[in-house]
């Protein structure tokens, strides 16, 4: 969607405002585009680009003062677009890496890696900044800061830095030629993990999948 469709043209380019959401739509437009699955190569490097750029916006979100919604209680936005078949594609498109193990709170002393699927991540990511679109687009310019600055701080912030994590680890250990251990038993339907069930969810059919086309050696040669 261009800049003449999502904003007015009174708006200035400059504007906060204006500037997050273009940031965000720019991400919903482009993840959506590679759920379709037309190039399964080049999925997790621009995945792993448009994550980057997303968070880009969340922590300018994150290093502003409070944002204060308008109104007391947030406005009735109607039923939130499915996101199930979108889910399903990038379970599809992402299958040897899709599941990967997370900590939520570098800080919490002790604190077992859980298991967390990609596919799940990015569509709750979607979800959390499309109902701040729905409010933007609705004229209620502050109650949709006030939301993706809420919920970058709840859940789409810490989540988009996992998966960004796990996109990274894809990455380096096809370009260096490290092939993923092969997973495990691991799933998320398990509640925690002890250091022996760790090992990703990939093997080395990652090399297979897109070593070639990010011009990775294969690791028998």
């Amino acid at each position: 969607m261009s800049d003449a469709t999502l904003h007015a043209t009174a708006q200035d380019p400059d504007d906060f405002a204006v500037q997050i959401a273009d940031q965000v739509e720019s991400f919903l437009v482009a993840v959506t585009e590679v759920s379709k699955g037309d190039e399964p190569d080049s999925a997790v490097p621009f995945l792993l680009l448009e994550v980057s750029q997303l968070l880009l916006a969340g922590g300018r979100l994150g290093a502003h003062e409070d944002m204060v919604p308008d109104e007391r209680y947030e406005p009735d936005l109607g039923p939130e677009p499915d996101v199930d078949q979108l889910r399903e594609n990038f379970a599809r498109l992402l299958d040897p890496i899709d599941v990967y193990s997370e900590v939520f709170d570098p800080y919490a002393p002790r604190k077992a890696p859980v298991p967390a699927r990609i596919s799940d991540d990015l569509a709750d990511i979607i979800t959390d900044l499309r109902h701040g679109m729905a409010h933007y687009r609705s004229g209620r310019i502050t109650e949709a800061l006030w939301w993706w600055q809420f919920s970058y701080f709840s859940n789409w912030g810490p989540t988009a830095s996992a998966v960004l994590r796990a996109l990274q680890s894809v990455l380096i250990h096809v370009r260096l030629n490290q092939p993923l251990e092969e997973l495990d038993g691991l799933d998320t339907d398990q509640d925690t993990m002890g250091d022996e069930t760790l090992e990703f969810e990939a093997g080395q059919v990652m090399e297979q999948e897109i070593g070639g086309a990010l011009g990775a050696r294969s690791s028998s040669k």
